[in-house]
């Protein structure tokens, strides 16, 4: 089933910053931190409404997020490589947007997704499942704990790659072709290649 996090995000305004507990800071208007640019979106992020575009290099977000949250190798960024499932899940990714200074997290992904898109990215995936498995390599015996922690995350991402991601990109498809989610009888479409 399809969970659309816009109402969430258009009512977060009040919500907490999860990483700063006992203040009384919030997140405030969301337009004001998701500002990142579809064009500078990084391929690795999964299709869905939330991605990050050439966000910061302070490597916050998987420690607000580490179920969504993964960090790329040549800049430091951060990747959104599951999407929220809940309200509580898109507050976690919400927090991890509003800490990024560079505003570079976005929420219009629904507006330039398309099932044609979702299946040429899902194509691509044996060159994402060879940079997950490098990087995961490379930083899992890290003398540095963020490094071997990111290496957990694209542990948890290259499972979810492997099982759990396709039914969620074609429920996701449904969802841009038709903006509901699917009845319990109506076909998903297909992604292409298993």
């Amino acid at each position: 089933m399809y969970w659309d996090p816009m109402p969430t995000v258009a009512a977060s305004a009040d919500l907490g910053v999860v990483n700063r507990p006992g203040s009384e800071l919030r997140l405030g208007p969301p337009a004001a931190y998701l500002r990142g640019a579809w064009a500078d979106r990084d391929w690795r992020n999964v299709p869905g409404p939330f991605y990050g575009a050439r966000t910061d290099s302070c490597w916050v977000g998987r420690e607000v997020a580490p179920g969504h949250i993964v960090y790329e190798d040549e800049f430091g960024s951060e990747i959104v490589y599951r999407q929220p499932r809940n309200a509580v899940e898109a507050h976690l990714v919400l927090t991890a947007a509003w800490n990024d200074p560079y505003r570079a997290y976005a929420v219009d992904g629904d507006e330039h997704w398309t099932l044609s898109l979702v299946r040429e990215w899902w194509a691509d995936r044996t060159r994402l499942m060879s940079w997950i498995d490098d990087l995961r390599q490379r930083w899992s015996s890290s003398e540095r704990a963020d490094e071997r922690d990111n290496a957990a995350g694209l542990s948890d991402f290259a499972g979810y790659v492997e099982s759990g991601l396709e039914t969620d990109l074609r429920v996701y498809g449904f969802w841009l072709d038709n903006r509901r989610p699917p009845r319990p009888a109506e076909a998903l479409p297909q992604l292409g290649r298993s």
